[in-house]
């Protein structure tokens, strides 16, 4: 499992109730781990326990019991009252405890948007059937960073000391990674994120730029990370091409142009020290750099060229490049600088040192 390998100690394997394909996943995931746990996802409902124990079996299982953590999903959705909801978290939570699941997990679902009343009695009802980790979720993603730290921090003052608080946070205003670490700051002890940042919607927290966060500012923030980041690309690769995902090009870590630059001013400065303009080492993150040559390029990258070719710097050639490749281009495309230098390399062969390759 390639999660499992750089280090992921929890993966979520589905909701093997709602569908056979789900239950085919936790099934072959719990087969295939060998120390991570897995977490099945289960509404509070006897019959989804069963299901998750029949597909995953006990070890190394998680079961995450989803709760009603809001007035507007209670009257709206579910139709059941605030002492309903709480009865029913506990009720299955019991049941899987008999069902030998040791490892129990209370999903508030939308519980950035609950009454602190409701989530206290949802979480104090839970604790006391034998869960271990409260999930917190901003499940609209509606929250600033700020509001949801605040809430993680009033809701760890609630919980013993040995009970795992993890927070789940939407991208819907693009802050489910800003949300993920101000709710680490305030005291949460797991996040639940995904790869390239998939989910519902906007999607949910991304796992490589939340890893990109603690590994750079893991001092900042109090925490650090064993995962290792030079296989995050090549498993968000094989994600995207399994479930269709689109090429990005704007996308943190794993975007085509994460870590390229087509600006004349940028490269004139990372042609010198990428640092100038490259705050993330892409080598981190099994990516390599690149420099484009486009419309927003200048000289400097065309000198750049000459000069590692060997062929004489002179103003007028700079000129009539400058024009072909940079001046002239109409559009957004650009070309990888190795496919110029090779251009360059075999125009003006003529002009470089005898035996320079």
């Amino acid at each position: 499992m390639r999660l499992e390998a750089i280090g992921v100690d929890l993966i979520e394997a589905g909701f093997p109730a709602s569908s056979p394909s789900d239950y085919k996943a936790l099934q072959l995931i719990s087969q295939g781990l060998s120390s991570a746990r897995f977490t099945s996802f289960c509404r509070a409902v006897r019959e989804d326990t069963v299901i998750a124990v029949e597909a995953g079996g006990t070890r190394n299982h998680q079961l995450q019991v989803l709760a009603t953590a809001s007035d507007l999903h209670l009257e709206h959705k579910r139709g059941i009252s605030r002492q309903e909801a709480v009865l029913e978290v506990a009720d299955t939570m019991r049941f899987a405890g008999e069902l030998g699941i040791t490892d129990l997990s209370l999903g508030l679902e939308d519980s950035s948007r609950g009454d602190a009343d409701l989530l206290r009695a949802l979480i104090e009802g839970a604790l006391e059937a034998g869960c271990g980790t409260v999930v917190i979720a901003d499940t609209s993603g509606w929250m600033l960073p700020a509001e949801f730290a605040e809430l993680t921090g009033m809701v760890r003052g609630w919980l013993p000391p040995s009970i795992v608080l993890s927070v789940h946070c939407h991208d819907d205003l693009g802050l489910a990674v800003a949300n993920t670490l101000a709710a680490v700051e305030a005291g949460a002890d797991e996040v639940q994120v995904t790869v390239g940042g998939i989910g519902e919607r906007a999607g949910n927290a991304s796992l490589e730029e939340f890893i990109a966060a603690v590994a750079y500012r893991g001092g900042r923030l109090g925490v650090s990370t064993a995962v290792k980041t030079g296989h995050l690309y090549a498993i968000y690769q094989v994600l995207a091409a399994e479930i269709g995902l689109a090429e990005q090009r704007a996308k943190a870590i794993v975007g085509t142009n994460a870590f390229a630059t087509q600006a004349g001013i940028h490269q004139a400065g990372m042609l010198r020290n990428p640092e100038t303009y490259e705050y993330l080492d892409p080598a981190l993150f099994g990516r390599e750099r690149s420099i484009l040559v486009g419309r927003h390029s200048g000289r400097v990258v065309l000198r750049h060229l000459l000069e590692q070719l060997g062929i004489p710097v002179v103003d007028a050639l700079v000129d009539q490049l400058y024009h072909e490749y940079i001046a002239s281009r109409a559009g957004g495309e650009c070309d990888e600088l190795s496919l110029v230098r090779d251009q360059l390399a075999e125009r003006y062969a003529h002009l470089r040192p005898v035996g320079d390759g």
